[in-house]
């Protein structure tokens, strides 16, 4: 009598070893792509940095949907009680830029309440592990003050790996 024979040790260990390769290779293509999409995304223009930035973080375009962008710009003299206030064409200038370079993403597309980047969804699931009294800490002050733990969030990065909360 001849039974089948099962899975020999080297087949056995073939497929994870073939799975652990495509899973490898698929998350090098993934994170390839995601750059070169950042690296497609257009930088901001000095008028965004010297007119938004010189108040407060100069905060990413993807981190709220196109409509949120638009509505911020056109209430420019109600920004979050400051009279923010630009000429006509300064104003289109950083519209432009904000809203060609909003979130397409689905997790961010959603128009958080009063378009705060702090009461979106995202954010509120990426930073709910932080207490209040994190959050009222002298040297963090504001749920928009990025840069009190996202050490490269100057630079758009804001990865996991470089938060560091002050004390």
């Amino acid at each position: 009598m001849h039974l089948p024979r099962g899975p020999t040790m080297s087949t056995a260990l073939r497929f994870p070893l073939h799975l652990h390769g495509f899973i490898a290779i698929s998350m090098l293509l993934l994170s390839s792509a995601i750059d070169a999409a950042d690296a497609r995304k257009t930088p901001p223009p000095p008028v965004y940095l010297a007119e938004c930035a010189a108040c407060h973080a100069a905060f990413l375009p993807r981190m709220l949907p196109a409509t949120s962008w638009q509505r911020l710009m056109r209430t420019l003299p109600q920004h979050f009680g400051t009279d923010a206030s630009l000429d006509a064409t300064t104003a289109k200038e950083i519209e432009a830029w904000l809203v060609g370079n909003a979130a397409a993403a689905k997790r961010v597309v959603e128009t958080p309440p009063e378009d705060r980047i702090s009461r979106s969804r995202w954010f509120t699931r990426q930073h709910d592990e932080i207490s209040s009294a994190t959050w009222q800490r002298p040297a963090i002050k504001s749920r928009s003050n990025c840069s009190a733990c996202h050490r490269t969030s100057d630079q758009g990065v804001f990865d996991e790996h470089d938060v560091r909360i002050p004390k």
